[in-house]
């Protein structure tokens, strides 16, 4: 499995709901995107509490099958779409650890992501099972979806999680909270 994300910063001054009417408009359209196990049309409101003031983003997250799923849609119309309103935004992938997610993520209302840079030193082993521990903890938690992943170009943790109401925004300086405007996941349809 791979995760991916781009994440495009808007002005201050951002009218948020052209974002959401655009997730309305549009969030169906991978709904049954063949090798997708979910994609999640993320957004940030700088006004809103969850985003906590920070700023204005648009930040789709999905979690693939395999490469297969994810250069399809990056070659397809859909991402041809973003290119046209945004430009091309950088996409950020990581190698999955462990991903667990419920039946039906139709009922996340707020994620976070946590990017954390991995000790230099630190034994892949030793960091995996520590993730494996932090996965659980967030599922015991209540945790619709947790995900554990990382970078071996930058030697970067991943943690993205999915809720059912509002959470806390963890501690870290690469975190974000978002609001979810709508969840494709083709296997809950089946």
């Amino acid at each position: 499995m791979i995760t991916m994300q781009y994440r495009i910063s808007l002005p201050a001054d951002y009218d948020m709901n052209i974002i959401r009417r655009r997730i309305a408009e549009r969030g169906h359209l991978t709904d049954d995107f063949p090798q997708l196990s979910f994609k999640t049309y993320l957004y940030a409101d700088r006004t809103h509490a969850p985003a906590g003031g920070r700023e204005n983003l648009y930040a789709p997250f999905y979690l693939w099958h395999n490469a297969e799923g994810m250069n399809a849609f990056l070659a397809g119309a859909g991402f041809a779409g973003v290119v046209e309103s945004f430009g091309r935004p950088v996409v950020r992938t990581w190698s999955v650890w462990r991903a667990e997610t419920a039946p039906d993520l139709s009922i996340a209302t707020h994620a976070t992501r946590e990017r954390v840079p991995m000790a230099t030193h630190a034994a892949l082993g030793a960091v995996r099972e520590t993730e494996n521990t932090n996965v659980q903890t967030d599922l015991d938690r209540g945790a619709l979806a947790a995900i554990s992943a990382y970078d071996p170009t930058t030697w970067t943790l991943l943690r993205f999680r999915l809720w059912r109401t509002a959470t806390t925004r963890p501690a870290g300086d690469d975190v974000d909270v978002y609001d979810v405007g709508h969840v494709s996941q083709p296997s809950a349809k089946h």
